[in-house]
């Protein structure tokens, strides 16, 4: 994680074998766990509290059928949406010139359709709200498909993932300030708070970006991830809004454009935010890339500071999550380089993925999120001081340190329990 991508191999140790649609909150800590869930029964390291855990028999048809037609109609709507955009355009190419009012009609229901799938009242999260979208049953029956389930490692150097270490400030400048935290995280001058997972202020960044954010978007849809990591605003490529059931979606997840200033009023506001920051990026590395083995795990976090940036400038922790089997759930062709640099360039990805059958439909894969210890920027005021400042940019390298440490530290440690042990 402390290079641009990092490559580590293995194989999965864990085939899929059925789920049940229960979801279970539960608490266990200072003791290995044992629990029979979806795929297999886990054996989780000491310390290990589980938040959620979804265990289910073999998944039912009514899932299976929801999941298919629903990744079909949102996942797919990368490729459909822009086919029928061309067809309509086509198709109303073909009507003669001289039939004036017809071209007009087709012409002013093309728009009328185009304009409701990009603005309109009905986007309100109010309007997610008032149909309370988060308990609709397709989002259980993802839920089930994916065996969602979440977990948090309580050591470290803060013992809990539910606390936090408040500073006073004191003489010593910023960056002896900044140090000196990092020896000593438990002085006797600490005020120590309890970390809410669920309320508090933070920048949630889920890992890895994956094919299809899957991981990110199952951290902040169903009310299953709501229950654990509360309500947070998603950070989404502009891209996204093109396409308008998507959209829609994303509207009522109250999702922030992933511009730095969309990201900075979030931030300014006290909204909760998550993100995946290997971004587009990220879609394009690992297999089929030339170098690369199709069992390997990557993430591109070397050149991804900004939302550590945002996190000193505006004071919140950063919570580390990754989510194991996020990258597995899609597969991908291997295009001409020129596709991922012009991807990069106009933030739009123009890769082909597929599933099974070659359908836009993910591959079964169990979603294990490990919640990390949240990592805290300095705790003194940083409003005067400038982020071009060379004080600044090195806060910001420390902090994007530690979140690179613990979350190296996450991956490790539970990697045996999904079945990576050798990666």
């Amino acid at each position: 994680f402390f290079s641009n991508v990092t490559y580590v191999s293995g194989k999965l140790g864990c085939q899929p074998h059925g789920m049940n649609d229960h979801i279970q909150q539960t608490s266990v800590t200072h003791r290995n766990v044992s629990q029979c869930n979806n795929f297999r029964s886990l054996n989780y390291p000491p310390r290990t509290e589980i938040l959620a855990s979804t265990n289910s028999k073999q998944l039912s048809l009514t899932d299976r059928t929801l999941v298919y037609l629903s990744s079909i109609f949102f996942v797919g709507s990368v490729a459909w949406v822009p086919a029928f955009y061309i067809w309509a355009w086509r198709r109303w190419k073909r009507i003669p010139k001289e039939d004036k009012k017809r071209k007009a009609i087709y012409f002013a229901l093309l728009i009328s359709i185009g304009a409701l799938g990009v603005v309109g009242p009905h986007r309100s999260r109010r309007v997610g709200n008032l149909v309370d979208f988060r308990r609709w049953r397709i989002w259980n029956a993802w839920v089930n498909f994916i065996s969602f389930e979440v977990i948090s490692d309580i050591t470290g150097a803060f013992n809990s993932v539910t606390s936090r270490i408040v500073r006073h400030a004191s003489k010593p400048s910023m960056l002896q300030q900044s140090a000196n935290e990092r020896k000593n995280p438990g002085t006797t001058k600490d005020a120590v708070k309890p970390f809410d997972l669920k309320t508090d202020q933070a920048i949630l960044a889920v890992i890895p970006h994956g094919i299809f954010p899957f991981a990110l978007g199952f951290a902040a849809l169903p009310q299953a991830a709501k229950n654990v990591f509360g309500e947070f605003r998603p950070v989404v490529a502009t891209a996204t809004r093109l396409f308008p059931f998507v959209k829609t979606i994303i509207d009522w997840l109250g999702a922030v454009d992933a511009s730095k200033y969309a990201v900075n009023k979030a931030l300014s506001n006290g909204h909760r935010i998550g993100v995946s920051p290997g971004g587009i990026a990220e879609m394009f590395e690992g297999y089929p890339k030339p170098g690369t083995h199709p069992d390997g795990e990557y993430a591109i976090l070397n050149s991804r500071k900004g939302f550590i940036r945002m996190a000193v400038r505006h004071g919140v922790p950063v919570v580390p999550i990754y989510c194991f089997g996020g990258s597995k759930m899609l597969k991908r062709l291997q295009l001409p380089e020129i596709f991922e640099k012009l991807s990069n360039f106009v933030r739009v990805s123009l890769c082909l993925f597929f599933g099974p059958c070659g359908l836009p439909i993910p591959f079964r894969s169990r979603l294990l999120y490990v919640v990390g210890q949240p990592i805290h920027p300095p705790s003194f005021n940083m409003n005067n001081l400038s982020e071009n400042s060379e004080e600044f940019k090195i806060l910001v390298d420390q902090m994007h340190d530690r979140f690179c440490s613990e979350l190296r530290r996450i991956f490790d440690k539970y990697k045996y329990s999904y079945g990576w042990g050798r990666k």
